[in-house]
């Protein structure tokens, strides 16, 4: 495995694949590749194998074993390592416990009233951005700023305290962007605050996620205890604001690189939700994918892996798979059915798909209704990848109206 390609893979433009993603899943849907540690393991690239490892138990998030993969190049390995131990690492019994609470709490009934103050705030954030004229930046102007006062809204963070959330996730995915003197740092205030809010939380609960959880601990004999209800509130976090801030630009530069799409839109808003789940199955740029470490030997895609293995399971690359999906290298807003893995799948799918949906399908309602002329200020082609960090994304995303 001396000559195994660097991986991440680089894209030759911000919206399109890597063209190795088709090459792979053609001719080796079980390649090596060498991470930003130095390590080496190997990469699924076909929707059904994909799918059977993030469903199979034997493949667990144990990346801090002594034979594991290290994805990143500090020494923490970062959101992989131990920047989220706790509720992403656990398996078996104890993780299915917790997706239990938290699924109870985090519920779709939560989200959807949740909805109206998500669609103010997107307003108000449009209002904000039009009025500092054009063109202007949907990444900082609406993406950045939404999904974290989702999240801050969802656990209970006081407004005051939101602008700190984004340097500190983004510390946590960091592969390569951060010193690990700066990663340490920006965890350790990151727990303080997290034991504050906790600790308030306790003396004083609110209408929110962490005071209900914590009135499930009380009750339960402390099953989930202060260190995984942490690890869950940096964990909805990071993966809250990140990634669908990201998706959020992402979506919207897919969507105006094409006029056809934009204006079918405007033609029948019913393609809302089907745009915003084609655009998930779409993104050329999801970042890293999910690594997985096998606890014994198993079979995929016609190879035996011996038990030690480090996988990663491109979800993106599977989301283009001419075997699942017909034309799949083509953006169809009306494909029906979509079954994407964009959020994963099995035990440990994102727990906050809902509230990315809800995210994704509100910013896109609100813009064809306030902007209905809106159109990309730089072509598709200039548009800048964010560099360095596990979660895929754009710099900037330039629009005029």
């Amino acid at each position: 495995m001396t000559g195994a390609p660097e991986y991440p893979f680089r894209n030759p433009t911000a919206l399109e694949p890597p063209p190795e993603w088709a090459e792979l899943r053609q001719d080796c849907p079980v390649a090596p590749i060498r991470l930003a540690s130095g390590d080496e393991a190997l990469l699924l690239t076909r929707y059904d194998d994909v799918r059977q490892v993030l469903s199979d138990p034997r493949f667990t998030r144990r990346l801090d074993a002594e034979d594991a993969a290290r994805v990143t190049a500090n020494e923490s390995g970062g959101v992989f390592g131990g920047a989220l131990s706790g509720a992403s690492t656990m398996s078996g019994e104890n993780h299915r416990a917790w997706r239990q609470l938290v699924g109870r709490a985090f519920t779709a009934k939560r989200v959807t009233a949740m909805q109206p103050r998500i669609q103010a705030m997107t307003e108000r954030l449009v209002d904000r951005m039009v009025a500092e004229g054009q063109p202007a930046d949907l990444v900082s102007s609406v993406g950045f700023p939404l999904p974290v006062w989702a999240i801050c809204d969802l656990l209970g963070v006081p407004d005051s305290d939101r602008d700190r959330f984004a340097y500190w996730s983004d510390t946590m995915l960091s592969m390569t962007r951060f010193t690990q003197e700066e990663i340490d740092a920006a965890q350790a205030e990151f727990d303080a605050y997290l034991m504050a809010l906790v600790a308030a939380k306790r003396a004083e609960p609110g209408d929110d996620l962490i005071s209900e959880l914590l009135a499930m601990v009380e009750g339960l004999d402390g099953r989930l205890t202060e260190q995984l209800l942490m690890g869950t509130a940096k964990g909805l976090l990071v993966a809250g604001h990140e990634t669908t801030a990201n998706m959020i630009g992402k979506m919207m530069s897919m969507l105006l690189a094409d006029p056809a799409r934009w204006q079918a839109l405007l033609a029948n808003r019913a393609l809302i939700r089907p745009a915003v789940e084609e655009s998930l199955r779409f993104d050329a740029n999801p970042g890293f994918g999910m690594p997985r470490y096998l606890s014994e030997e198993v079979e995929v895609g016609g190879e035996r892996l011996p038990g030690g293995t480090t996988v990663i399971c491109s979800m993106a690359a599977a989301n283009r798979d001419e075997r699942q999906f017909e034309r799949a290298a083509e953006m169809r807003l009306d494909r029906s059915p979509n079954p994407h893995v964009a959020f994963g799948v099995g035990p440990h799918s994102c727990l906050g798909q809902a509230l990315a949906r809800t995210e994704l399908q509100t910013v896109l309602k609100v813009l064809l209704d306030r902007l209905p002329t809106l159109e990309p200020a730089v072509p598709a082609a200039a548009l800048r990848r964010r560099e360095g960090l596990i979660v895929g994304g754009l710099e900037q995303v330039q629009v005029r109206w």
